[in-house]
């Protein structure tokens, strides 16, 4: 092996094919469009999204109907597992200081609190919902949870 040759014939990239450049070239005369038909023709194109004459996706798919998904509360939440790391034993927990350390999004309609992990401290935590698992995990702690009106934050 020669170390000059190994990379002799690698080009970092590939000649741009220059057709209708003559018949020397190997891409004369019909310029690779072949000779009769429609795509030899000029301003010959597909339109967006067809698919070969299969029905299209943009026809198979159903535009009536009605959908629930455009009214559903974007919910945000958060364990008790990651308020009992988070805060102090005592700490009154607000989503507006659920937002400022980073726990949950910024952008959310109503806060959900849910019963997964330990939690061994007494927190004091509003919330616009709670799983039944996070109220009897906060009660046996020895905190208190408070259900805060739909709307206000």
């Amino acid at each position: 092996m020669i170390l000059n040759d190994v990379q002799s014939g690698n080009e970092p990239r590939k000649a741009r094919k220059r057709i209708g450049r003559g018949t020397g070239s190997g891409h004369g005369k019909t310029a690779g469009r072949g000779h009769k038909g429609f795509f030899s023709r000029s301003g010959s194109s597909r339109r967006v999204g067809f698919q070969g004459g299969q029905m299209p996706l943009f026809r198979r798919v159903a535009k009536r109907g009605f959908s629930n998904n455009f009214f559903a509360a974007d919910v945000a939440v958060i364990n008790v597992g990651e308020l009992n790391e988070a805060f102090d034993a005592g700490s009154e927990i607000t989503p507006e200081m659920l937002v400022e350390k980073g726990l949950v999004r910024s952008s959310f309609e109503e806060l959900k609190v849910l019963g997964d992990g330990e939690l061994s401290k007494n927190l004091k935590i509003s919330a616009h919902r709670f799983s039944a698992s996070a109220e009897a995990k906060i009660s046996a702690a020895g905190g208190t949870y408070s259900l805060i009106a739909v709307g206000s934050f």
